[in-house]
């Protein structure tokens, strides 16, 4: 069993072998561990545990039962806590600043905690948005034996026995501030729509990035699609704590299967399920630490060559709940491998995609979450990459739920998140405007903060199809409508969209594949000025002076 390479020996000998590592043998001893467990192979499992939010409020069990599963396997667990930033709390805060960011402190963190110990093999257990491709980057990086498992996703809420999930919320915002709901009916969906743990419910980031993870190969083939608060989620974390010790014993990495077809069957299952827009942010980064070629022009290849065959929210009518008992990843998978769709890639259960999917149990007769390739949702993906004057390194159009193919209209120019939020909810957004909110990229933000807020109010009043919205910032998984983000290069760092004034013609051309606008910007770049960095010390100002492009996954370019 081996850790380095085919050497024989284990990795953790450097801390546990010899007697010059006495100092720690006791300090292991003084854990309860014997020089039986000392001598087993040392395995991290690292989690994202919180009770400040239902998405990873559940780890900590099952961390216990992956524990469980690698010592009946022959190894000894570690386990260890890393942070989480909460999405569905921070949106339209300035706390939300600290997501994106909080992807690389936990990808950071778990590489600390592994390193610093020296040890084998790890297992990630991850919740909501940025801790799932934190897990993904963090094995790619290390490229030790190892695998991620997510927490799995919440059940949804009833309301006048209907399901809800935070969408509703989000949107019942909208429609209060616009007059349609009143302050107790706000508090019925607010009540309502989270009833325990697990991650939200939609084809939002965290269970598309988790379809990611299956897709690919980092998590085994239904491991993700069990609800956190199923009663096989024991079984499962505790199946991945032994799978951990087979990758060991195997010596199977990561970066044996993050192949470029592991990539390309990833961004088709995003597309294929009209899933969240950061999925194309998040494999760029994952694709970095992997050493992978990747661009944006893979994602409009999958995009345009697969059609929706998921209905899923937060355009369609289902939840992850239903799509797992519909027979989850495996039905959208396999109705793509049928078609020719998918290319066959290694996974870390020592098995191929498609012989996993050969294996799979069929779908059960009459489920009416995954369309046939024959009968789709819509003929295309959920996301096409623009480019243009006003977006020459690229951006992101979301397509889902929209029917248009081409919006024009006037720029509603804002500088900053809370201002348009405020226009919105003062009614002074019309339909037929391109609102633009700018300085929310990567450094501007800081943090490439979602704009959730503004596009659930949008839709709220009932304006989610006659507005465009135009961003440096990102989207939530839960938006719908016709949006634009990640423009690059961002505005505080001189790109077009810092050069756009109110009034400016805009149009978004998904054909075309453009987002132009007709005024002279290259006769104000002369008088444009940097904005002042609106935090000027701590986490947020590192990591404004380091990142990258949303072009590149917003990572850290050191």
């Amino acid at each position: 069993m081996s850790t380095n390479g085919k050497s024989g020996k284990l990795r953790s000998a450097r801390i546990t072998a010899g007697p010059d590592r006495a100092p720690a043998r006791a300090m292991l001893r003084a854990t309860g561990l014997d020089d039986a467990a000392i001598a087993r192979p040392l395995v991290g499992v690292v989690h994202s545990w919180s009770n400040v939010s239902p998405c990873n409020l559940h780890l900590r069990e099952l961390a216990a039962a992956a524990c469980a599963g690698v010592r009946a396997a022959g190894g000894t667990p570690f386990e260890f806590n890393t942070i989480v930033v909460t999405d569905g709390i921070a949106m339209g805060t300035p706390g939300m600043r600290a997501s994106l960011v909080s992807r690389e402190v936990i990808a950071d963190s778990i590489e600390l905690a592994v390193e610093g110990h020296c040890l084998d093999a790890v297992l990630v257990l991850c919740g909501c948005d940025k801790t799932i491709p934190a897990a993904a980057m963090a094995l790619a990086r290390m490229n030790l034996p190892g695998l991620a498992l997510y927490g799995g996703s919440i059940a949804h809420g009833t309301l006048d026995g209907k399901p809800i999930t935070i969408q509703d919320v989000f949107e019942a915002v909208g429609a209060h501030g616009a007059g349609k709901l009143s302050a107790e009916q706000l508090r019925k969906v607010e009540k309502r729509a989270c009833p325990g743990a697990g991650a939200c419910g939609g084809q939002f980031t965290a269970n598309t990035m988790a379809m990611v993870l299956t897709a690919l190969g980092l998590s085994p083939l239904g491991a993700n699609d069990v609800p956190a608060t199923h009663p096989d989620k024991r079984a499962v974390a505790r199946r991945c704590g032994e799978l951990v010790m087979d990758c060991l014993r195997a010596d199977r990495r990561p970066r044996d299967v993050l192949t470029p077809a592991a990539f390309h069957n990833a961004a088709r299952l995003a597309a294929a399920t009209a899933g969240s827009t950061n999925a194309v942010l998040h494999l760029l980064a994952i694709a970095h630490e992997a050493g992978q070629p990747l661009d944006l022009e893979i994602f409009e290849r999958m995009s345009r060559t697969t059609p929706v065959i998921a209905d899923l929210k937060p355009a369609g009518r289902y939840t992850a709940v239903e799509l797992a008992a519909a027979g989850g990843t495996a039905t959208v998978a396999r109705e793509l491998y049928k078609g020719g769709l998918l290319e066959n890639s290694p996974t870390l259960t020592g098995r191929s995609l498609f012989e996993e999917l050969d294996a799979a149990p069929p779908a059960p007769a009459g489920q009416q979450v995954v369309r046939p390739l024959s009968a789709p949702l819509k003929p295309h993906g959920g996301y096409s990459i623009l480019y243009g004057n006003l977006a020459p390194e690229g951006c992101v159009l979301k397509l889902a739920g929209q029917g248009i193919g081409r919006f024009e209209g006037p720029a509603r120019v804002f500088d900053g998140e809370e201002p348009c939020f405020a226009a919105v909810q003062a009614g002074r957004i019309a339909a037929g405007d391109v609102v633009v909110i700018r300085n929310e990229g990567p450094a501007g933000g800081p943090g490439m903060r979602e704009m959730l807020a503004v596009t659930a109010a949008l839709v709220g009043r009932g304006l989610g199809g006659s507005v465009a919205l135009v961003t440096d910032g990102r989207f939530s998984g839960a938006t719908h409508g016709f949006m634009v983000g990640h423009v690059a290069p961002e505005a505080a760092r001189g790109g077009p969209l810092a050069l756009l004034a109110d009034g400016d013609r805009v149009v978004i051309d998904a054909t075309a594949r453009t987002l132009e606008t007709d005024a002279d910007l290259d006769a104000r770049r002369a008088a444009w000025q940097a904005p002042p960095p609106r935090v000027a010390r701590g986490v947020l100002a590192k990591y404004a002076k380091t990142v990258g492009s949303a072009a590149r996954g917003a990572v850290i370019e050191v």
